[in-house]
């Protein structure tokens, strides 16, 4: 199992321009593993801390948890329209 985490990490290191992956998307990390395996793994992963949920209400994507440029992102995203 360890060796599937650490594939997901890596992942999310290969996709730069993305900070949350839906779970299909990411199921790409492990090619040929079931979804209910694979979500498992995720499962595990968020009790451990090293993956967080991210929801806009309709859609729940999984982002990692020590995400800079999420928190940037999410920074100005709340500053907006307070002028």
């Amino acid at each position: 199992m360890d060796a599937e985490k650490q594939a997901v990490l890596d992942y999310f290191v290969t996709k730069k321009g993305k900070s949350k992956l839906y779970f299909n998307d990411l199921m790409n990390a492990v090619p040929g593993m079931k979804p209910r395996e694979f979500k498992k793994i995720v499962n595990a992963m968020i009790q451990e801390g090293t993956l967080v949920y991210w929801s806009s209400g309709s859609t729940t994507l999984y982002m990692l948890k020590n995400d800079e440029n999420l928190a940037a992102e999410e920074a100005s995203m709340s500053d907006e329209g307070k002028e």
